[in-house]
């Protein structure tokens, strides 16, 4: 945005003026296609290999649902837990018609689940533990806490998070709990900003990036950021992300 334009202004970008519509709803956000890359691995195919041999399966944070729903056909016993009050109806509705009990909080039994996914959601290890059967397995792709750290020093924000969180840590805490680790991988892929309404609508609906973001408070750093990508084309950060399996022998 040019210095002295208000966001939304018609001689901002299109993409800018679209990032200050509709919120997306659940995780779909189709406006990053082709601006985000990828770990090397591919979580739905290691989910798919898992569920062709699970009868009983807990989709950790499953979002709006529509990764879990791609994992169709699922157990006849399958648990999704979301407890962001934005996602709960949009994953109810996403998935009710594949029998996906859809629920607010952890299940409180032990002993239930073959399989317990958890794709960029929590990692509450003595409760995957108390929740899988014995020679159950656990698939969990992590943010970590490096995640677009990048994108908040380009800002002159404060950090997304003062604690560390990697592939190390979640291992150590998965087998305190008593899990044994089976493999884990870890990565920073890149993504690629070419204009500042990706950057709006990225720390619009991901707000704990930078949890005290307005495009107003941060116009003057906007500004600038739109500077930077009109002289380079983008602006190129770091994704942080890993991946942990373990079992419950």
């Amino acid at each position: 945005m040019r210095s002295g334009q208000q966001f939304g202004d018609p001689a901002d970008s299109t993409m800018t003026a679209a990032a200050l519509g509709e919120r997306a709803t659940g995780w779909e956000f189709a406006w990053l296609d082709g601006r985000a890359g990828g770990p090397s691995w591919s979580y739905p195919d290691l989910a798919r290999a898992l569920l062709r041999r699970t009868d009983a399966l807990l989709d950790l944070d499953t979002g709006s649902g529509e990764l879990l729903a791609e994992l169709a056909p699922l157990p006849a016993h399958t648990v999704a837990v979301e407890s962001w009050a934005r996602n709960t109806p949009v994953a109810r509705d996403r998935l009710s018609p594949y029998g996906v009990s859809v629920r607010t909080e952890l299940p409180g039994g032990e002993d239930e689940f073959d399989v317990v996914l958890s794709r960029h959601g929590r990692l509450p290890a003595a409760d995957i533990f108390r929740l899988l059967r014995p020679g159950g397995r656990l698939l969990s792709q992590q943010v970590g806490s490096d995640d677009l750290a990048g994108l908040n020093s380009a800002l002159g924000a404060p950090p997304a998070h003062l604690r560390p969180w990697n592939a190390d840590l979640a291992a150590a805490s998965l087998e305190t709990a008593g899990l044994e680790v089976t493999d884990v991988r870890e990565e920073r892929p890149t993504v690629a900003f070419r204009d500042v309404g990706a950057v709006v609508r990225q720390l619009r609906d991901l707000p704990w990036q930078i949890r005290d973001f307005t495009p107003q408070r941060y116009a003057e750093a906007l500004d600038r950021l739109d500077t930077f990508i009109r002289l380079h084309g983008e602006l190129t950060v770091a994704a942080h992300r890993f991946l942990v399996q373990a079992v419950r022998s």
